[in-house]
């Protein structure tokens, strides 16, 4: 079993993420998850998990009840070892710098010396308290780390590509976005409305082929600068001049789709124009993908459904002010 320390403040946003990386989930506590099996290298790739661990003991989020599960806790491993504790959302009130020295003085107790550069082992262990699904849970996990996402987004601000238009997704969540289509070595991920590019930096930086398209010349110009700025120039990247609602592509050649929808307060497009866009690239999308996710400042299930996709999912996430984020999940039955 591993436990995972989830980002953000939404967790079924992280959990639908984390899926694509773990297997049966279970949110125990606010910003924690157990999983029974990981693929590490896929971890790496997450936008809103932090860390995985080898779960090796669960218990009552205090010092005490974390002492005593240390003391009756059964280890394979030698050498130095560091304690790291965070009272995760710092719902709980348990002192961190406590609990690391408790705990740390048990492990001396039974052999280990301490390392608080470069150890062999980390011991994270996790405290956590607080609403989950509309029911109080509580938890303190506790394992040996394992492994732990490359948190290396702000290196890639829109801001400071080579083609900027506002409005531009930030690479957190464009993170995330692919991974919950399907991104990962190998895979084709196509974003019909790429605009500057941004998701699919993304879903190229975790090994996926890339096609993009859009109907300004300048998006299409804008978004090959981004992609080769910013990929290895092995990346498999495509960038075409086109209409999302009639994609020059074949049927069933992509492994997801996602896009970013036309904003209404945004667009100049009108509302039944954009409803027959949205529409038209849904139908499109369900061509030739079975996974989709779409991004809007509204909810097309609707309009999904029409298409003939299962809405899976939908996430309302906040951005700033009144503007809200659906976050669609699609799939094929």
């Amino acid at each position: 079993m591993y436990c995972l320390e989830l980002a953000g403040d939404e967790d079924a946003f992280a959990m639908c993420e984390a899926e694509t990386a773990s297997s049966a989930l279970d949110c125990v506590a606010p910003g924690l998850a157990t999983a029974r099996g990981i693929i590490p290298q896929r971890v790496r790739t997450l936008a809103y998990t932090h860390r995985a661990s080898e779960l090796i003991a669960s218990c009552e989020p205090t010092i005490t009840a974390a002492e005593l599960a240390i003391e009756a806790a059964t280890f394979d491993r030698t050498g130095s070892v560091a304690v790291r504790a965070r009272d995760v959302r710092s719902q709980t009130g348990v002192s961190t710098q406590d609990a690391e020295r408790r705990l740390g003085s048990i492990l001396v107790d039974r052999g280990f010396t301490v390392d608080l550069d470069d150890p062999d082992h980390e011991l994270r262990v996790l405290f956590s308290a607080g609403e989950v699904d509309d029911e109080q849970r509580e938890s303190c996990l506790i394992g040996w780390l394992a492994v732990e996402s490359t948190r290396d987004f702000g290196e890639r601000r829109p801001t400071d590509r080579p083609f900027f238009q506002p409005g531009s997704m930030d690479p957190l969540d464009a993170r995330a976005l692919v991974n919950i289509a399907g991104a990962k070595p190998g895979a084709r991920i196509v974003d019909p409305m790429c605009g500057t590019g941004g998701v699919l930096l993304e879903a190229g930086l975790v090994g996926s082929q890339v096609v993009g398209v859009d109907a300004q010349w300048k998006m299409t110009r804008g978004s090959r600068e981004n992609l080769n700025a910013l990929l290895d120039d092995n990346a498999d990247a495509e960038i075409i001049h086109g209409d999302a609602t009639a994609l020059p592509l074949a049927d069933g050649c992509a492994d997801g789709v996602v896009f970013d929808a036309p904003y209404g307060r945004q667009s100049k497009i009108a509302r039944h124009e954009l409803a027959d866009l949205v529409g038209g690239a849904l139908g499109e999308a369900r061509r030739i993908a079975d996974r989709a996710v779409v991004v809007a400042d509204r909810s097309w299930e609707h309009k999904a459904r029409e298409a003939g996709w299962t809405v899976d999912q939908r996430f309302e996430r906040r951005v700033h002010g009144t503007l809200v984020r659906h976050v669609h999940v699609l799939s094929v039955e």
